[in-house]
């Protein structure tokens, strides 16, 4: 399970380093694509893309909107060697995408990792404590 929110940068040749609290999970090769929220990144363990993976092919391939959700992930999915020093690339599309230019964060997120650039996951809209109670309890979670 990935947790936890680390800052970093990327380099002149678009290489990351991944926080070493995750590459354990990671292994040498992972999956990199794109996320379900506008500039996310999701990296996943090749375990757990082959999960994933398995699970969309179970939609129904003549619906649109799970063609489009396959698509989403599959079109845009690139295989990452982790490198000696702990370091992935960032492909171009998926910079642009993430709007990654300089500064990006890690968020550990169960059974993936989302990298988004900072800016990005700035914006993104936060719930307030009392919200998180609320929703916990909605849904019959005790703490």
């Amino acid at each position: 399970m990935f947790t936890g929110t680390y800052n970093n940068s990327i380099d002149e040749k678009n290489r990351m380093i991944i926080p070493s609290k995750y590459r354990d999970g990671l292994g040498l090769r992972c999956v990199l694509t794109k996320g379900l929220d506008k500039g996310c990144l999701y990296i996943f363990p090749m375990q757990e893309w082959e999960s994933f993976t398995d699970v969309l092919s179970e939609l129904p391939a003549f619906d649109v909107n799970s063609r489009n959700l396959m698509r989403h992930f599959y079109a845009n999915a690139a295989e990452c060697d982790i490198d000696k020093q702990g370091r992935i690339i960032i492909p171009q599309d998926l910079r642009e995408y993430a709007n990654i230019e300089k500064d990006l964060v890690t968020v550990g997120f169960r059974n993936k990792i989302e990298v988004w650039s900072k800016e990005a996951l700035n914006s993104t809209e936060k719930i307030e404590p009392n919200e998180v109670a609320q929703k916990l309890f909605e849904i019959g979670i005790k703490i």
